[in-house]
């Protein structure tokens, strides 16, 4: 109720949000339809959804695969605008133990509430009915003593599944499976196939596919990793945000962002007076 009206106020100047794609729609649209209300244009700042990925070289470093792509895709139970939920071409099998947080050997624990146990319940529930995918660990849900999904890994033969395109903000991790000599093909394909750019990574030790690759997937990630997972961007070290469905881009945490929340002025004052109108070449004498 409260930002229905602050929204709509005439002397609304701007809007910094941070949440679902959905919303910021939503809220980009309430001042496009009310642009001849405001004393000024107001200045829109949004950080939204992620659908961010793991794309795997043949040449990469297996372990470090693994174990950046087991904190990119749990950690937090996958529960953060960043979190890795779609990888090409590699997984392994790892145990993970699940508990409460004052276990200091868990590294998982229940999801946020079940608002969310439910919405990421029902993607593995589809996945399951899904006939090009097949989940290879995990697939538990238990809501019998808080919101626990255990970490899950779906393997799919389509790489426009609704796991590999849509935010779930969980624990679920989808791969697709790709030919080594398909690399370049599959680049394309990432970048074709979620609305979201906000974070993606690349795992690979052959210079020529990192130079290739960071080329391509130009507009598929504002926050862009090598040999790293896709979180973990630091405030005033990393400069953070994404475009397309991913938010304006805006740069959270760093020093250019403060240029949309003010309004710039620039003041000449003249010392020397203007002694006749004309232009020099209209001066015949």
């Amino acid at each position: 109720i409260i930002s229905e009206h602050a929204i709509k106020h005439p002397d609304l100047a701007g809007v910094t949000f941070t949440g679902s794609t959905a919303v910021f729609r939503q809220i980009w649209e309430t001042i496009g339809s009310n642009i001849g209300k405001y004393k000024s244009f107001p200045r829109l700042v949004g950080e939204t959804g992620g659908k961010n990925f793991h794309l795997v070289h043949a040449s990469a470093d297996i372990d470090n695969v693994v174990n950046g792509t087991i904190r990119g895709a749990f950690e937090y139970q996958g529960q953060k605008c960043s979190a890795t939920s779609r990888m090409k071409n590699c997984w392994r099998n790892q145990k993970i133990k699940m508990g409460q947080p004052d276990d200091f050997d868990v590294f998982m624990t229940a999801v946020i509430d079940g608002n969310a146990f439910r919405d990421i319940s029902a993607y593995i529930e589809h996945a399951k009915n899904d006939k090009s995918c097949n989940i290879i660990v995990g697939g538990a849900c238990d809501s019998s003593k808080g919101y626990f999904i255990s970490p899950t890994i779906i393997e799919t033969t389509d790489p426009k599944s609704k796991t590999m395109r849509e935010e779930i903000f969980g624990p679920v991790l989808t791969v697709y499976v790709y030919d080594d000599d398909q690399f370049e093909e599959t680049i394309d394909l990432l970048d074709q196939t979620a609305e979201y750019a906000l974070t993606g990574s690349l795992y690979a030790r052959d210079r020529k596919v990192i130079e290739l690759a960071t080329r391509k997937l130009r507009h598929s990630a504002g926050n862009f990793y090598v040999n790293d997972k896709s979180t973990g961007a630091i405030v005033a070290q990393q400069p953070f945000g994404g475009s397309r469905a991913s938010g304006t881009n805006d740069k959270a945490g760093w020093g250019t962002i403060f240029n949309r929340f003010v309004s710039m002025r620039a003041i000449k004052e003249s010392y020397l007076p203007t002694s006749d109108w004309k232009y020099p070449h209209m001066k015949t004498e």
